[in-house]
């Protein structure tokens, strides 16, 4: 198949496109750079730099697509609370028109990077499908309102869609050769990581007040390796003619901050202290995922899903990358 993949120089959008290359797929990459880095587009993928809503680019990248992975988006929910406006120009607005472009040019398929924080405070634990979806964050109800989109251009374009709704996200490609790379970074295992391997005395967890066994928020961590597999069998899915789904991606299995904490600290050999500090806005206690739908439907489980190759894969990345892609 020839996939467009959207975001495809960041970090999952990244190690996706080496997957389906690897399947030996056509690969074509569009990405603005403005959050993701040309060093890591893997070789052999037609690349084009530009933004998601641009229509003359995608006019001339899109002919001859089989389909659409959108990976390409904004991802930081402490950051939409203070500036929504951004969030839904980034994830909906601008996305809008990729999705007009599908229709202009025929392209019937598209999987799209969704979240876990479509929920919000979730009623029951793990979290099915079918869960109430109520955001807490700007972030969550950008990334809701798309995968609404996705139907109204399903029913009046044909447009076929699989969202992937996927939990906290970590590792790294098994050689070390494609990680997470972000700036600022916000995510925990990353932050820990980079923590250690600079030796610093302490790190901040936000909030210590959940009502949780250890005060601590708990997540559910899938492995990018097995998130980039997913993408791809959603792909295949749409290609054989699979109806229009949404599906939860993770482990089934929480672990709390501070579990994080002593997992990276494991991996690298090395401790630091721990302080708290006030909660993030927009920050559930508990996300963990029901994946049996994936299961059932795409044959998809967490071949990766230990917590200490997701963590090891990632500490493997920041040790041969601590400048992420801008070089030794």
């Amino acid at each position: 198949m020839r996939i467009l993949v959207t975001g495809g120089a960041g970090y999952i959008g990244s190690v996706t496109v080496r997957y389906l290359l690897d399947l030996g797929h056509e690969v074509v990459v569009l990405d603005s750079l403005e959050k993701g880095h040309a060093a890591a587009v893997p070789e052999g993928a037609e690349f084009g730099v530009g933004d998601v809503g641009d229509g003359e680019l995608l006019d001339r990248l899109l002919p001859g697509t089989d389909a659409v992975i959108h990976c390409a988006g904004l991802i930081e929910v402490a950051e939409s609370q203070l500036d929504p406006g951004r969030y839904f120009d980034g994830n909906v607005a601008r996305p809008l028109g990729l999705l007009r472009a599908m229709a202009r040019h025929g392209v019937g398929s598209i999987v799209f990077s969704s979240t876990a924080a479509v929920y919000g405070e979730p009623e029951v634990v793990p979290i099915v499908e079918s869960s109430l979806t109520v955001p807490v964050s700007a972030y969550g109800e950008s990334k809701l309102m798309f995968e609404r989109m996705l139907g109204w251009f399903g029913a009046a374009h044909g447009i076929r869609s699989v969202s992937l709704r996927y939990f906290n996200v970590a590792g790294a490609w098994s050689d070390g050769s494609i990680g997470e790379a972000h700036e600022p970074e916000t995510h925990l295992i990353p932050r820990i990581l980079r923590a250690l391997s600079a030796g610093q005395r302490s790190f901040e967890i936000y909030g210590n007040d959940y009502p949780t066994p250890d005060g601590t928020c708990i997540r559910d961590y899938v492995h990018v390796l097995d998130l980039a597999r997913a993408h791809g069998l959603a792909a295949v899915w749409l290609s054989e003619g699979g109806e229009s789904r949404v599906f939860n991606l993770g482990s089934g299995r929480g672990y709390s901050n501070r579990e994080i904490v002593n997992a990276c600290s494991d991996a690298a050999g090395a401790t630091v202290g721990v302080v708290f500090g006030a909660r993030r806005p927009g920050d559930p206690a508990v996300l963990v995922a029901s994946c049996e739908a994936a299961e059932e439907a795409l044959g998809w489980r967490p071949d990766h899903g230990q917590l200490h190759e997701i963590v090891g894969d990632a500490w493997r990345w920041h040790s041969l990358h601590p400048r992420g892609y801008k070089g030794p």
